[in-house]
């Protein structure tokens, strides 16, 4: 790196806030979800009620996020803390059958993602082995949104909760599907 790109590099790192300091500004997590909105042609509620159903999203919710990490990820941790935050408080008798399956679908969605990223795409069974952990995690986050709705048909969680593990799903589907297609323009079909 010559002169010029290495003050440019200082430049930027110190406008940058440390990855594991930083915090998703409020008018970050609007914009995310009017993308969301906007690509599922649905129309966005207000910015202030949209930031009232997000408090109890960031109560407990402490994602270190690694620089390297691709975004999918990230947004999928901030998904499972948020699933188990919430399905904590889910009445006892749903336990067993709903808060189980929802959080293992989570979880084993967050595993497929790590899995398929820490794969060297060096060979062709890699390659494959990757693909498929990407489908894995794409079927985990298709199903935990069909469990979540169940969930609230049953009264194991709230209409409010639901809304927003959809959007989070939402977010975290188009961010996979994206990851796919790169790596399907990288690699070849």
């Amino acid at each position: 790196m010559d002169k010029q790109g290495t003050n440019q590099w200082s430049q930027l790192q110190m406008t940058i806030p440390m990855a594991e300091n930083r915090k998703e500004s409020d008018e970050d997590k609007i914009a995310t979800a009017k993308g969301v909105a906007k690509g599922n042609k649905k129309k966005f509620l207000e910015d202030k009620v949209f930031l009232q159903e997000l408090e109890d999203v960031d109560k407990d919710t402490k994602i270190r996020q690694n620089s390297s990490e691709l975004l999918v990820i990230t947004k999928t941790k901030k998904l499972v803390a948020y699933v188990i935050t919430i399905t904590e408080k889910s009445p006892k008798k749903f336990r067993a059958v709903f808060v189980n399956r929802i959080q293992n679908y989570c979880l084993d969605c967050l595993e497929y993602l790590i899995e398929a990223n820490s794969l060297r795409t060096d060979n062709t069974k890699n390659k494959e082995r990757r693909r498929e952990c990407q489908h894995q995690a794409f079927l985990k986050l298709k199903l935990l949104g069909y469990m979540s709705f169940l969930s609230l048909e049953s009264g194991c969680i709230l209409k409010k909760q639901y809304e927003q593990i959809s959007l989070m799903v939402a977010d975290c589907i188009n961010l996979l599907v994206a990851w796919r297609k790169s790596d399907a323009d990288r690699f070849g079909k």
